[in-house]
């Protein structure tokens, strides 16, 4: 993952991400509802992204403080200005290197752990910021994101896919947790969505930010190339769509 990238391409479409974030929406929603049953005080959320997440937990724990961090500054930036609550505090921060002191009954995020260069890294040192008490709350999106369109660019254009199908798979992240944590809860869901093109998928895809970096091998895509992907899609599957694996996870110390 080219972590710059990724950077820039949520910064210069924060104004536009809510638009077209509607899995995000969704998955955050089932998140919340997932939340252990305890009315926790304070709250460390990671890849805070406009806010919607963050809103979301102000509400279920209206009590509680919450710092959010969020790689973009424009994001940070786009959050800020809808929060009216001293309780919530916005960071521009790489939720991968943090530097706190403070210790939280909650950590969660939201769509952000799957761009993590070292995911079992980061894990432990949020271990560290964990009361004993606490839990870990978290989405990550799977490896089989995006798959119809990872099979109509590998027919395509050899050894070109998304930056998705190098997420973390199922089986290594489970293992990962329960390396770390004694209490484990990992439950798989896949959307669906269709598109009546598939520049409409393209579209999705970078305005919500989700493209990642650059692939190993870089190409511009020329209107014959689309053409020939959209034709290859279209005889595979029927018709544009696109799969999103979730996983939703509970962990405690």
């Amino acid at each position: 993952m080219d972590k710059e990238i990724i950077t820039q391409n949520f910064s210069k479409y924060a104004h536009l991400y809510d638009k077209y974030a509607s899995v995000q929406k969704k998955t955050a929603q089932r998140l919340l509802n997932r939340m252990p049953s305890a009315s926790f005080s304070r709250i460390l959320e990671l890849g805070s992204g406009t806010g919607n997440f963050t809103f979301l937990l102000r509400k279920k724990f209206a009590d509680a403080e919450i710092k959010a961090v969020d790689i973009s500054d424009k994001m940070v930036e786009f959050a800020s200005k809808r929060a009216r609550d001293k309780k919530i505090k916005f960071i521009h921060a790489d939720a991968e290197n943090l530097n706190l002191r403070e210790r939280f009954d909650l950590i969660t995020s939201n769509a952000c752990f799957h761009w993590f260069d070292d995911l079992e890294r980061a894990l432990k040192i949020y271990k560290k910021y964990l009361k004993n008490d606490g839990a870990i709350v978290f989405t990550a999106f799977g490896p089989e994101t995006f798959f119809e369109l990872n099979v109509a660019l590998g027919e395509t254009l050899k050894g070109i896919s998304t930056q998705a199908s190098k997420f973390v798979a199922k089986d290594k992240l489970e293992r990962l947790l329960n390396s770390e944590f004694n209490q484990v809860d990992l439950r798989e869901v896949k959307y669906k969505e269709s598109f009546t093109s598939l520049s409409g998928l393209l579209r999705k895809i970078k305005y919500s930010g989700i493209r990642g970096g650059t692939p190993e091998n870089k190409v511009s895509f020329s209107r014959r190339m689309l053409k020939d992907i959209e034709q290859i899609y279209l005889a595979r599957f029927g018709r544009i769509k696109a799969t999103y694996q979730v996983f939703f996870c509970v962990v405690h110390k």
